[in-house]
Formats: structure tokens, sequence, C-alpha cells
């Protein structure tokens, strides 16, 4: 692949033969500038690019496009004609398959050279680029003088994603801007976990420029992909991508000639299915995963630039505003936060008109979809970012409580749960986004009541019980408990535990009816943990007796120790306050729970005179001298049996009226954010998309810790 000595020609009647293809694709990368009139674009993105390069050559062709284009500004003119090839698409009421193959190589041939370039950038300002044309051109009087051209591509971008329906013949563009809008903000990749002033993402954040009404559009329509999951056709092939029924620039969708054009084995391989299904479903998941990163990024404001009240919020309220970072509003963010269920008027609640454009979509059918989507980590990232974010989606998951709501519960509920129980085969992160979910759901008093209404048949799931007729609130009691149990023994996260203990004790007043087996695990959780908290108890006490030659290191030991004891205190303590409003709020409703303290009231012992807890175990011994009294003065003959004990509880509950029980103030967790959540969600968000298949060089990554691996040997040959 030389450079090109004269204009490229195509053959007889604009035939493309492999050497007609070879030489546009030679100029291209050439270092001959073709100006942005030139009939040379149209002759190239009409390109049927069904050859096979090896990938030696495709990477050859990398750097040599790299290096001219300081000169030729070849990438900002393959943009442009992007833009203008998707305005064709939006203004035009029909389109014909030759203007769609046009868009598709553009967007396409872009996103190659695009990931090259960012992949290999030595200066984070990425001037490499080369986006700095001249717009005195001839070819270029459209385009406003005050406008750049990643402004300019962004909105041509984002106006057709939001502005034209998912449909058979446009849904291959759709699919290849998407990809080509993950290429275009993997910038951030090459940045630091902590967005700073000085970091440059040109395309990102002239996405975040644009009007409110591409904004909203773009939200509700990459919404609507997700929900609606549309398909791409099945039949491997559309006349969009040859017009005489030949072979096009796609011959099977759900094969590796999927991936058209200069495609390197390292660049898209998550495009590569092999089935249809899984070609079905790309476009769905590609549309959540450039919303989750729109809606997640956060630019700071520079050192020089006054901060305008209205538009920025600070990194940590607490925090002195001219220590902590602030950041420009994202638009996609608040469109998202502010986005309204369909069947409502337009005006609110209280008869205000929105302001400026709103996404609108059935909040039922989001809520179905996140529901049959949640074993995936960015389903799970879209439902927190809602549940926490958008308060009428928040109103609507809590307020209703009719049956088919109820149901709708269990969907929701019954995944995360689900995967909660299988917590050793998912990622520390996955698990915080479904605890953070539950813990914001359990703030609300109607959601833990309706979770104890619905009684599940069987949990085919749970392996070591059978589970039968057991309510909802029940099993995320076990759950929950289990969790608490993997995370001491494995992962010893004191924000998981906390996260645990917090949903727990949201749930403890609302208890109703919990089963036999939820009880027993609470009673046991206490004495798991009292358990670890006597051996630092005695831990501590021996290294106090004990006299080292280091005595600074042995300060240093004890003080860790300490530290422990009193997070493990303060559980302790939180665990009692479940069990205490249980029986202080619910104790009729729940004898289980009656029984399961009944059977081991032994473990509460060790604590009755400590001064932390003796307040809290005052009222669960006055309920275990009422019951223990109740079965003393009962004449049995025999031995008591679990049955007849239940038998005395559930008598003698009817007739407890809570005499002698001390009220304490309930528990009432609620969620608050970090100080500086994008350093959590930027990376989670982009480490979602690498895991999907998204390959990208691991040297350039500083976005977080990445392993770099010798490559498998490629295969030899790539579809082009």
């Amino acid at each position: 692949m030389g450079v090109a000595p004269s204009t490229p020609r195509l053959g007889e009647a604009g035939a493309a033969s492999p050497g007609a293809a070879e030489q546009m694709f030679a100029a291209l990368v050439g270092d001959r500038a073709y100006p942005v009139s030139s009939e040379f674009w149209t002759q190239l993105l009409e390109l049927p690019l069904t050859q096979q390069w090896p990938r030696d050559r495709v990477l050859q062709a990398c750097h040599a496009f790299a290096q001219n284009n300081y000169h030729t500004k070849h990438l900002a003119k393959i943009l442009i004609h992007l833009v203008w090839c998707l305005q064709e698409c939006t203004s035009a009421s029909s389109v014909s398959s030759s203007v769609y193959r046009k868009a598709i190589n553009a967007a396409y041939i872009s996103s190659i050279f695009l990931k090259f370039i960012i992949e290999n950038a030595k200066a984070d300002n990425w001037q490499e680029l080369c986006l700095d044309i001249d717009k005195d051109e001839k070819g270029l009087e459209n385009i406003p003088s005050d406008q750049s051209v990643e402004y300019f591509l962004m909105k041509g971008v984002l106006n057709y994603i939001g502005s034209v329906d998912v449909s058979p013949e446009s849904c291959y563009l759709h699919h290849e801007l998407l990809n080509l809008m993950l290429v275009l903000m993997s910038t951030q990749l090459c940045s630091g976990p902590s967005p700073e002033p000085k970091d440059v993402h040109p395309f990102i954040d002239a996405a975040m420029l644009q009007d409110s009404s591409i904004v909203a559009s773009v939200v509700q329509k990459l919404l609507l992909n997700f929900v609606r999951r549309p398909q791409i056709p099945s039949n491997g092939s559309h006349p969009v991508f040859s017009d005489d029924g030949g072979p096009g620039v796609l011959q099977r969708v759900g094969s590796a000639a999927a991936n058209f054009v200069l495609l390197p084995y390292y660049t898209f391989n998550y495009f590569v299915s092999a089935s249809a299904e899984g070609a079905t479903s790309q476009l769905a998941d590609n549309s959540l995963l450039v919303l989750l990163i729109l809606i997640h990024y956060r630019k700071c404001i520079s050192m020089n630039e006054s901060i305008p009240t209205d538009s920025v919020y600070m990194s940590d309220s607490n925090t002195n505003v001219k220590d902590a970072p602030a950041f420009h509003e994202n638009p996609y963010c608040k469109a998202l936060n502010n986005a309204k269920d369909i069947q409502f008027d337009h005006a609110d609640v209280e008869g205000n008109a929105q302001n400026g454009p709103v996404v609108r979509l059935s909040f039922a059918s989001l809520f179905d979809a996140l529901g049959t989507c949640l074993k995936d980590e960015s389903s799970v990232l879209l439902l927190y970012s809602l549940v926490h974010g958008n308060c009428d989606f928040q109103e609507y998951v809590l307020v209703r409580t009719d049956l088919d709501t109820l149901l709708g519960f269990c969907r929701q509920l019954m995944p995360i749960l689900e995967m909660l129980y299988n917590a050793s085969r998912k990622t520390s992160n996955q698990i915080y986004m479904l605890l953070i979910i539950l813990l914001i759901l359990s703030q609300d008093s109607t959601f833990n009541a309706s979770v104890h209404k619905l009684v599940l048949p069987s949990v085919p799931w749970y392996q070591e019980r059978l589970m039968h007729q057991t309510s909802l609130g029940s099993l995320m009691v076990v759950v929950l408990i289990r969790t608490i149990k993997y995370n001491l023994s494995k992962l010893r996260d004191v924000y998981l535990h906390t996260n645990c203990l917090a949903i727990l004790a949201n749930m403890g007043p609302h208890a109703h009816r919990l089963s036999a087996y939820a009880s027993q695990r609470l009673v046991s959780l206490f004495d798991m943990l009292s358990r670890k908290y006597a051996k630092l108890a005695e831990l501590k006490n021996d290294k106090a007796l004990k006299v080292t030659s280091d005595q600074m290191e042995a300060d240093i030991i004890s003080d860790d120790t300490s530290t422990e004891l009193h997070i493990y205190t303060d559980f302790l303590r939180i665990v009692l306050e479940i069990i205490n409003a249980i029986l202080t709020y619910a104790l009729p409703r729940n004898p289980e729970v009656v029984y399961a303290v009944l059977h081991r009231q032994e473990v509460f012992q060790p604590f009755k005179n400590h001064p932390r807890f003796n307040e809290l175990l005052e009222n669960i011994y006055t309920v275990l001298d009422f019951f223990n009294s109740r079965m003393d003065m009962q004449q049995l003959d025999g031995e008591w049996s679990v049955d007849k004990v239940l038998e005395l509880i559930n008598k003698n509950c009817r007739s407890w009226r809570g005499e002698g029980m001390k009220m304490f103030t309930q528990l009432r967790f609620t969620y608050e954010q970090e100080s500086h959540p994008e350093e959590f969600f930027i990376p989670y968000a982009w480490r979602l998309i690498l895991s999907r298949g998204f390959s990208f060089n691991p040297g350039a990554i500083n976005l977080f810790p990445v392993e770099i691996h010798v490559d498998d040997s490629p295969s030899s040959e790539q579809k082009v």
C-alpha cells in the first residue's frame, strides 16, 4: 500500500476492481492531500469493501495515515463527509442504498484510523488528530466558521442517532455510529482516574455542548433501543449493501464479514458473533454502553474559568469550595434524571410546565426491560443511575402496590438476589451496585412492606436448602446475611458489610411473617459476629499484656486491632437494633423470630452487661422473660417439641402488649454517593465496555491499572 502517484480511478462503469480499491486506499493513507470537494471522496466511500488484507498491511496503512494526516488532514475530511452523508440520510424522505453505503463506509473507515491515532497518541491534547482544517477551503462554505470539526461531527452523529428510527434499512448505520461513538469517547481511557482541568476529550466535550433538543432525543433513543432491542435482519444480507445483489459491504451479519474495511484483529472483535441472536442484541447493548459513558462523564472547570452556579456541581458539598473540584453540568445525566413517564401529562404533577425538551418513554416498558437484563452488569448500572438520579422513576418503582407491581418487584429483585447469592462469581463493583440499589429501595417503607406480601412457591437457584412458600422479604434477609458471611470469609470489605446491615435495618420494623430459616439466619449472624468480636477483644488484651522489643510496631498493631474491634462493635449493635426493631414493632407478626431468639438465647448472655449493648439487650431479655415464664407455667406432658413451642408462642403473641419495652428511634439508613463518584463510575463504565470485547492498547490506558499480555498470534487475513 504505497502512495498513489496520481488521482485513483475506478474501473469501467464505476466498478471497483481489487486493483482500484487498493489504489483508492493507498491514496487515502498517502502523502497527497485531496481537497474535501474532490471526487475522490465519493469514489472511496462508494466502494463495496470486501477484500481481505493481512494484518501487517493494515497496521502499515494506519501508520502511514497517521503520519501523513498532519498535512493531508484526511481524517477531518472524511469525518466531514460522514456528516454530509448523515445529513442526506436525515433530510431525504427515501434514502437510497448508495447513500447508506457511503455513510456506513465513512463511519467505519473513520473509526479504524481514529482508534489507531488515539491509542498511539504521544500527547494528551490530541494534536495528532489534526482536526484544525482550513474553513476557507472550497466545499466548506456550509460549515459555520465558529464550529470546530469535532463539534460539527458530534452534532451530525448525535442528531442522526436521536432523530432517525431504527429500521431494517437504517439499523446497520445505527450500529456503526454507536461503535464510532465508543471510539470517539475512548480518549477517556488515556486519562487518569480523577478528572482534571487539563484533561482534553475533544469529541465527548463537543457532545456536552450540543443543543438540549439533541441531547434529549439521543438519551430517549438510546433508552428506547435498550427497551425495544431492535433486531438486525436475520437473513444476513440487505440490498443497501449491494444494488445488484452481489457481495456488498456486509455479506453476513453474524459472520466476520460484518467487520468491514481495514479491520485489525484487535479493533472491534466484539462485533463478531457466531449467531444471529448475538448480532440482534448488539444494537441494544451498544446503545446502553454509549448512554452510560455519556451520563457519567465529568468535565472539570479550569482554573481560569468563572464558576456559573446554575450549571455546575461540586464534588462534595461538605468540602471547602476553594478546594473541591467543580464540574460542568452534564446535560445527558440531567436529561436522564429528568426523564418522565409517557403515561403522564406533559405538565408535572404540580402542574408546572417542563422547561425545554424532556425525555419521555414508558417507565413500565423500561422497568420490564431492566428486569429481564439485570444479569448484565451494564443494565445494573443503568438501574442504579435511574433509581438514584431520577425521582420519578424511583417513585414509579416504589409507590405502586397493586399485584402487577408486586410481580414486577419480583422480576426485578429475583435476578438481583440470585446474583448476590452467586457473589463469588461477581466482581466487587457489581456487588456494590446491587447492594446500593437494594439500599435505595429499602429507604421506602412501602417497599419494605410489599416484599413480605409476595410469597414465592420456590427458589430453584438456592442450593443449600429447599425454599418453598417463602416470602420475597424472607429471601432478601437470607441472601443478605449470606452475602455478609461470604464477605467476612473472603472479601473482608467493611463497606459491603455496612450496606448489607443497613438494608436489613431498614427492613426490620416492617418484617411480616419472617420465615423460620430467615429468623435462624438472623440470630446466627449475631452469633457469628459476636465470636469474631470476642477473638478481636482477646487479641487486643493479649497484645496489651505482651511486651515487645519494638514498641512502635506493637502500637501500630494494637491500633489496627482496636479499629477492627470498634467496627465489629458497631456491626453487633446494628444486628441487635434489627432484632430489637422486629421485637418492638412487629413481634405479633413474627413468631419465628421469637422462637429463634428463645432457641439461641445463650448467644446474648456475654453482652448483657456490655455498655454498648445493654440497653438494647434489655428489650430482648424482656421478650425472653415473658415467653420463658409462659413456658414455665405451661403444664406439659413430655418434652417440648418445635411445634409445641411455636404453638405456645403463637398463642401468647396475641396477648403480647409490649409492656416493659423501651422504644428506641428506628434506625434508618439512606444512601449518599461518595464525595468523588466520578472516580468510580467513569472507570467502571469503561471496564464494562472493555469486558464486551472492545479492545484497546493496554499500554495507552491510564484510567485504571491494566495487565499487559502478549497478544495471541492473529489470523493471517482480515476481511476488508
